[in-house]
């Protein structure tokens, strides 16, 4: 079942993860192993939490790298589904 409109796993990571740590976005970048610009676009929305991201994010914050791409699916798949009537498909029957 879709969760009605779910957040951007960056929300989660920012609300859930740096802010109770009081981790800066250039302290968490330098932990995680990526550039402060790669952090900030997943915090902002601008990217998704790529498979290697996700394991970065489970090592760092002893969580699991499956629930950060679940995440990031459901997040996807609902924005996707908000423009199902314009997807031109045709429903496909045994003839």
């Amino acid at each position: 079942m879709l969760m009605h409109n779910p957040p951007h796993p960056g929300e989660v990571l920012r609300e859930l993860c740096l802010e109770p740590l009081g981790l800066s976005v250039t302290a968490a970048a330098e932990a995680l192993g990526v550039s402060r610009k790669t952090l900030s676009a997943v915090l902002n929305g601008k990217a998704g939490i790529s498979p290697e991201m996700a394991i970065r994010l489970s090592i760092a914050f002893d969580t699991s790298a499956e629930s950060w791409l679940n995440q990031q699916s459901q997040y996807e798949l609902w924005h996707a589904e908000q423009h199902r009537k314009e997807l031109n498909v045709k429903k496909l029957v045994a003839a």
